[in-house]
């Protein structure tokens, strides 16, 4: 299958995995842009040829341009930069999978030039999920979950477009490396203990979020606006194992859930190539030695983000955005070593209290939010 890709956070985890895909199944990469990474972009532009590159940081930038002079890619560098990239008229193909509230505005420009969005950032929808939907229903861009919960989910849906028959999703949760701790034992844990994931590799900041199970209150928020889906009609539950990747049940109490090794390479190259499916590099699931399966229900009072997502979901608005940017600025002082890991709850549920949700809100109403959370938060 022959796409032209641009891919928004290259040097992260699921940009790097996503060029492995992008190789294997004979795509070309168009653009690649990420924050700082100088040596990794180095490398990828000269192993991928695309004919940008992008670093938001601009001595970052400065220095890539030097190393890239022998080449023919042309270094851009900043947000501006950032958006050519995100832009750029060769690519149909956009992986949007910069962190955080910095992929916002270029998978917007994506979305505003009509191309196939493969959506990995999870902030793009919680802080701005009804303008975003809008704007590619306006724009005539199709958006196409990478996230392995909501893959599984977008798959088994598949097997019935009927919504009305839907009657609830059900997004798997691995529990992360601290599934079965009380919150006596969890208050001298350290960013080492946190970035220990059972399953995935990560990078550090989702690792956090899934340790404090923040992750999958913003996947509730996401399977919210991505299904059109009411958040009662939206479950989570513990599966250590990470082989079922999320379940949806039909009215009839009918089950499909959505299996596979716990590879985000299989996500990746479906959102690429949907609606068909081909060989990919992905890892193959063996039933024989995977061991048994198991599940059971989250522990709300160990791990409250939960409980504050499901809030701010019921709340709606700006509540998304407020969430979002107090839960980034408390995990990046948690890494910094500035608070400690049950700080991070009580840091978000102090911005969600202080700082109001507007309703409607506009792009500036979710930046002023998002930047008044972070304020709170520091």
């Amino acid at each position: 299958m022959s796409r032209k890709v641009t891919i928004l956070g290259s040097t992260g985890s699921i940009g790097r995995q996503s060029l492995e895909v992008i190789a294997a199944c004979g795509m070309e990469a168009a653009a690649l842009a990420a924050n700082s990474n100088v040596s990794l972009m180095e490398e990828q532009a000269r192993q991928f040829k695309p004919a940008v590159a992008a670093l938001a940081d601009e001595k970052a930038a400065a220095d890539l341009r030097v190393r890239l002079a022998d080449t023919n890619v042309h270094v851009l560098s900043g947000l501006e930069g950032v958006l050519e990239a995100a832009t750029i008229s060769s690519a149909d193909t956009a992986i949007a999978a910069l962190m955080g509230m910095a992929g916002l505005r270029p998978t917007l420009a994506s979305i505003r030039e009509g191309k196939r969005v493969c959506l990995a950032n999870k902030e793009t929808l919680v802080c701005a999920g009804p303008l975003v939907l809008e704007e590619a229903k306006d724009y005539g861009a199709k958006v196409y979950p990478v996230d392995s919960e909501h893959s599984a989910l977008f798959q088994c849906l598949e097997a019935n477009r009927d919504r009305g028959e839907v009657k609830r999703l059900i997004l798997t949760c691995s529990g992360g490396p601290f599934y079965g701790k009380n919150r006596t034992e969890l208050a001298d844990i350290t960013v080492e203990d946190a970035l220990k994931h059972p399953n995935w590799s990560m990078g550090a900041k989702i690792t956090v979020d899934s340790a404090t199970l923040m992750n999958k209150g913003l996947e509730i928020i996401e399977a919210m606006h991505l299904y059109r889906m009411p958040v009662e009609k939206i479950s989570v539950v513990i599966h250590r194992e990470s082989i079922i990747h999320s379940l949806v049940e039909y009215c009839d109490n009918a089950m499909l859930a959505q299996m596979g090794a716990p590879d985000m390479r299989l996500p990746i190259q479906y959102a690429l190539t949907y609606p068909k499916r081909v060989a990919g590099p992905s890892a193959s699931l063996d039933l024989w030695n995977c061991g048994p399966l198991t599940f059971g229900a989250p522990d709300l009072e160990t791990f409250p983000c939960l409980t504050l997502a499901l809030e701010a979901a019921k709340r709606g608005g700006t509540a998304g955005a407020i969430l979002s940017g107090a839960n980034e600025a408390a995990v990046a002082l948690f890494l910094g070593g500035k608070i400690r890991f049950l700080d991070i709850a009580d840091r978000v549920e102090r911005a969600l209290a202080q700082v109001k949700a507007v309703q409607e809100p506009s792009m500036q109403d979710i930046l002023d939010a998002d930047k008044a959370a972070r304020e709170t938060v520091m």
